[in-house]
């Protein structure tokens, strides 16, 4: 297969995460003989400093024209810590995504058993935790008409959706519970917000059209209780932009670090993988950032394409990397860590021969492998 993706490696950490992205989809490309074309944009406060815009008109037209686009983080502390700051790096992916019409964020959560112990939450609560989240991804409160007063002392924000945006995040999350457990929970604040109790209505209407999915509904706050002390309660979630943001970076906590979760952001014609986590500047150039986020990023990619093996191939590496303990501090139980690029390494190596490689302990706790 033939694919033109499209490298927006953002700010902070990005840049080291998404090479380490890059070097895995080059290893599935030499395993299974694939051609991958990978051309890089800017974004974000990288994009600001180079430019003066985050989102070049020249970044916009390579993701239109790619199959599809790895992106980084975005965030960088000179422009967040300036409350007169006129544009933010923020701005580029919130322009990104609606300018690609990218309605609809999947974020899968599945723990990994060797990593149990790193999370806060007891083991007995979270073993075998394993649901995805849809968040609509372009309509609500991020979206909506912002104003602040003359003087200064007042602001506001407001929150919209219509049906469509409502219905097409609704139908993906329906099929996607058809294909696990068959039980759906939408996520909201019926008994507050107008938007939610929209979204509440649409939901039973749609929910008529897949008879075998048991639907559910809980308000926000119940929601976020429930995720901590009985996650493996949930399947499908369904909420909107706001409610899904939140919840996703709660939820992270499930599995012992947000580095290690992965998401898809689709639209009609365009489809973005990126990790959750943030740009992380006071890690930058340390060489020390989790890169499974992003590696698991690139499965998520291979999958969109129905490459299956492929994806299963990064999949079954990163959980090796794992069981060695070829992972990065934030995960790492024991005294010798990898470093981002050594973690990548692995990862490609074992895609590319995994029957070959010896484990050796010394050179293991750096990273590197063996091929015989």
């Amino acid at each position: 297969m033939k694919l033109k993706i499209a490298v927006l490696s953002g700010d902070g950490i990005g840049p080291e995460v998404c090479e380490q992205g890059v070097k895995v989809l080059k290893a599935i490309e030499k395993k299974f003989k694939h051609k991958f074309t990978f051309i890089y944009g800017l974004v974000g406060g990288a994009a600001l400093d180079a430019k003066g815009v985050p989102l070049p008109d020249e970044t916009l037209d390579l993701c239109l024209n790619s199959d599809a686009i790895l992106f980084g983080a975005i965030g960088d502390p000179k422009y967040e810590n300036s409350p007169d700051a006129k544009v933010r790096p923020e701005e580029g992916l919130l322009k990104l995504r609606k300018e690609l019409g990218l309605y609809a964020n999947i974020r899968p959560l599945k723990v990994f058993e060797p990593l149990i112990h790193k999370s806060p939450i007891k083991e007995k609560v979270i073993k075998n935790t394993d649901f995805i989240i849809f968040r609509e991804l372009t309509g609500g409160i991020y979206y909506g008409e912002k104003k602040t007063s003359s003087d200064g002392n007042s602001a506001s924000d407001s929150s919209n959706y219509t049906v469509e945006e409502i219905d097409r995040v609704a139908h993906m999350a329906f099929k996607s519970a058809k294909t696990r457990r068959k039980k759906l929970t939408l996520i909201d604040k019926a008994n507050v917000l107008e938007t939610s109790r929209l979204w509440r209505k649409r939901v039973k209407e749609l929910a008529k059209q897949y008879p075998d999915v048991t639907v559910d509904y809980l308000y926000v706050d119940n929601a976020a209780m429930k995720i901590i002390v009985n996650p493996r309660q949930f399947d499908v979630i369904l909420t909107d932009n706001l409610f899904g943001d939140i919840l996703s970076d709660e939820a992270s906590v499930i599995s012992g670090s947000i580095g290690l979760l992965a998401s898809t952001s689709i639209g009609d014609k365009s489809v973005l993988f990126e990790p959750i986590h943030g740009s992380f500047p006071e890690m930058k150039g340390k060489n020390l950032a989790n890169p499974l986020a992003t590696i698991l990023s690139a499965a998520l990619l291979l999958e969109h394409f129905k490459l299956y093996e492929e994806a299963d191939a990064i999949r079954n590496a990163v959980e090796k990397s794992i069981e060695y303990h070829i992972t990065t501090p934030d995960i790492n139980s024991t005294k010798k860590f990898a470093h981002t690029s050594s973690v990548g390494e692995f990862i490609s190596e074992y895609i590319i021969d995994k029957k070959n490689i010896l484990y050796h302990m010394e050179n293991i706790s750096l990273g590197q492998s063996t091929i015989i």
